[in-house]
């Protein structure tokens, strides 16, 4: 009686092929770590016939964790090849061995042709590579500089003065290798916790009314981020009833925002917060940084005015720039009031500007700054530019202050 093999088909002998060794890898970073010091000596005449061998040095100059002086020998450093030229070295004045570092020393020309007496090793670091000093004193300069004769009737001896530039890259070599452990740590989130303090209304001592809308806060918070608010509720001649204090000459809403930049250091969603249908492009949210900037002006938070400043430079057009001009005058906003000048200088824009309410209001509330508008236009027009036509809102250099080309909007 025969048998019968019964073959699984699932059960063959497989051969299983080796999984590949493991692969590492790690990388080599070098790079420099530049600094520059420049050192004038005055009084040249005078520091000339100290001896060969005596230096005239800056002060100590920190470049790439080392301490670096300059050494300045105006009859020469030795006497068997000095005797003609003046000496300029770069010493390492601080503790380290084979410190490898790029150099380059300077000596300024001061007059307009500005042909300034380059030595520079920086240029050659392909060729040569970094200097290796290996210890404290150790230098890199030339003996031979500049010839002393050529020096004294140069356009880099002025009123007795030499004005040296050094400039230093110290090298540093770092290797770094696969991070094994690594424990991402979350962003701060103590603006979250202010604010919803503020929204929880818990632990609030104080009220505003501001446009028959009133609004709890917390007096330590307010005093902790202006020092309007500190006077106020805390400084000596503060109000009297600081339970409940009426806000003048601001509208609700505004409140609201100054309040969520006080505990969240940041401006909030216009659009959710104030129920907009548009976003800060709109005239509805310029409007509302013009009153957000004198709110912040008038309790000396400074980062919210400049947050406002850049809010309103983005949005400067032919219809607001005359109302924004007139609150940078009035707020001191120098960067604001510099772009508003730019933008009007433009002949095709001024025209434009001119027939807005805007600028009536400006000619009334601010006329000073109608004159010093006319002097910049003035200047401007001394010097070759062109402008764009109508419309393309160009600035004076045909960008906006970002140095963006920009077309500004119409509204």
């Amino acid at each position: 009686m025969g048998t019968v093999k019964v073959c699984n088909e699932n059960s063959k002998p497989t051969s299983a092929l080796p999984l590949p060794p493991p692969t590492t890898c790690s990388t080599s970073c070098t790079e420099t770590i530049n600094g520059c010091h420049e050192f004038k000596i005055s009084g040249y005449s005078l520091a000339k016939g100290m001896g060969i061998g005596k230096y005239v040095g800056s002060e100590p100059f920190m470049v790439g964790g080392y301490t670096w002086a300059i050494y300045f020998y105006p009859d020469g450093k030795s006497v068997e090849d000095n005797a003609n030229y003046v000496s300029l070295f770069i010493a390492l004045a601080s503790d380290g061995t084979d410190v490898r570092a790029l150099f380059e020393l300077t000596l300024l020309d001061q007059s307009e042709r500005q042909r300034h007496k380059v030595h520079s090793h920086f240029l050659r670091r392909l060729d040569s590579g970094p200097y290796t000093l290996k210890y404290r004193g150790s230098m890199w300069g030339y003996k031979r500089f500049f010839r002393r004769s050529l020096l004294e009737t140069s356009d880099h001896l002025k009123d007795d003065c030499l004005i040296i530039k050094c400039r230093v890259g110290v090298v540093r070599t770092n290797t770094e290798g696969p991070k094994t452990y690594a424990i991402a740590v979350p962003p701060s989130n103590m603006g979250q916790h202010f604010v919803k303090l503020l929204e929880s209304g818990k632990g609030t001592d104080v009220s505003f009314e501001v446009d028959q809308e009133v609004f709890a806060a917390h007096k330590v918070v307010l005093a902790a981020r202006s020092p309007v608010f500190r006077a106020q509720l805390f400084g000596p001649l503060k109000d009297k009833n600081t339970r409940c204090i009426k806000v003048e000459d601001m509208e609700a809403p505004v409140f609201k925002v100054l309040l969520h930049f006080i505990y969240w250091d940041a401006l909030p969603d216009m659009e959710e917060l104030l129920g907009l249908s548009s976003n800060w492009a709109s005239a509805q949210t310029t409007l509302m940084a013009q009153h957000l900037l004198a709110a912040a002006d008038r309790y000396a938070l400074e980062r919210l005015k400049v947050l406002c400043e850049a809010k309103l430079c983005e949005n400067v057009a032919i219809n607001n720039v005359a109302t924004t001009l007139a609150l940078a005058e009035q707020h001191h906003c120098f960067q604001l009031k510099a772009v508003c000048l730019k933008f009007i200088a433009v002949p095709e824009n001024l025209r434009a500007v001119i027939e807005t309410d805007g600028y009536k209001y400006l000619t009334e509330s601010c006329p000073s700054v109608i004159t010093e508008l006319l002097h910049y236009v003035a200047r401007i027009g001394e010097h070759s530019f062109v402008a764009g036509g109508y419309g393309k809102g160009t600035l004076l250099d045909g960008s906006d202050v970002n140095g963006r080309r920009v077309k500004p909007r119409l509204y």
